[in-house]
């Protein structure tokens, strides 16, 4: 019989994450959160239903673009204000308006731990403390080609960039490139990890491409296609979020499914103006008892083991 006391927290966590998908009726609960850049405007939403739990939940903001979410703070980059601000994620109110400052066209974030990446478009990725807003490295990785997205898989942190349209490798605490070309004709666009999957949006083609998240090999290049302008990208429970960027009033959020790109409702959310970015969080009445099994249930099922 192994004992290997290693294996006790996993253990804990599958079965914590089996009896609370039971009691769920099979799946977990969670909210959307989007950001709308021309009326200044960030959502909040029913990752189930679509439904507006507060459509004005923060207003009055410069063109916020990516979302990132850590208990129950919301932070938003602002991009003409060269800010990230922090917000309270259920009542909206503003924490700091100005957690950080002096930053170049902030458009994404990944969040690592305590660790905030904040992508500028202008070809840097700072890292910052989320509690304090300092500065850990602000020029953790320069010289990029207008980087779009960002996102970490362990201590790989993944940049897509739109003046080249690859994804390149970094090591996420030393800042030092791995692999330039991880990802080839990747699109350009914002870029979310699943599983062993790298999603990446490609605005200009209307669609969604999907990559092996441990060789950049294309998986599907075409995962989705016919959206309006796609791109920012969320993942959660089996489903994928996009935002399409449209037009005053036909702005939209569609749903599919994360391991085939079925469509399970190209409108899920309707009537945006131009919804940038997207961020997803379980409820907080089930918070608690998801926590144990989140990097389980925020990843979708492989398609290939990781080894």
């Amino acid at each position: 019989m192994n004992t290997n006391p290693s294996q006790f927290p996993l253990t804990l966590a599958i079965i914590s994450l089996i009896s609370w998908t039971f009691v769920l009726g099979g799946h977990a609960e969670a909210q959307l959160y989007v950001s709308d850049q021309n009326t200044g405007i960030i959502g909040k939403y029913d990752q189930v239903t679509g439904a507006a739990i507060n459509a004005s939940l923060v207003t009055g903001l410069n063109s916020p673009q990516g979302l990132a979410l850590a208990g129950n703070s919301l932070f938003v980059a602002n991009f003409f204000d060269n800010t990230v601000g922090k917000y309270d994620a259920t009542t909206g109110v503003a924490i700091n308006a100005n957690f950080i400052t002096g930053l170049s066209t902030p458009v994404g974030f990944a969040l690592s731990g305590n660790n905030l990446f904040v992508d500028n478009l202008s070809g840097s990725i700072g890292v910052y403390n989320a509690t304090t807003g300092a500065a850990i490295n602000a020029a953790l990785v320069t010289g990029l080609n207008t980087p779009q997205g960002i996102a970490l898989a362990g201590n790989r942190l993944l940049v897509s960039t739109s003046g080249d349209f690859v994804v390149s490798e970094y090591d996420a605490t030393t800042g030092a490139l791995v692999n330039a070309s991880f990802i080839a004709n990747a699109g350009g666009g914002t870029l979310a990890i699943a599983g062993n999957s790298v999603f990446v949006a490609d605005v200009n083609a209307s669609t969604i491409r999907e990559f092996d998240l441990l060789t950049g090999a294309v998986i599907t290049a075409n995962f989705i296609t016919g959206l309006s302008g796609p791109f920012g990208i969320a993942v959660f429970n089996n489903e994928l979020f996009e935002t399409n960027l449209g037009g005053p009033g036909t702005g939209s959020v569609g749903k599919y499914d994360a391991d085939t790109g079925a469509t399970i409702n190209a409108g899920f959310i309707t009537g945006l103006n131009q919804p940038i970015g997207i961020a997803v969080v379980p409820e907080p009445a089930t918070w608690m008892a998801l926590c144990a099994g989140l990097g389980l249930l925020l990843g979708r099922r492989s398609r290939r083991p990781l080894s």
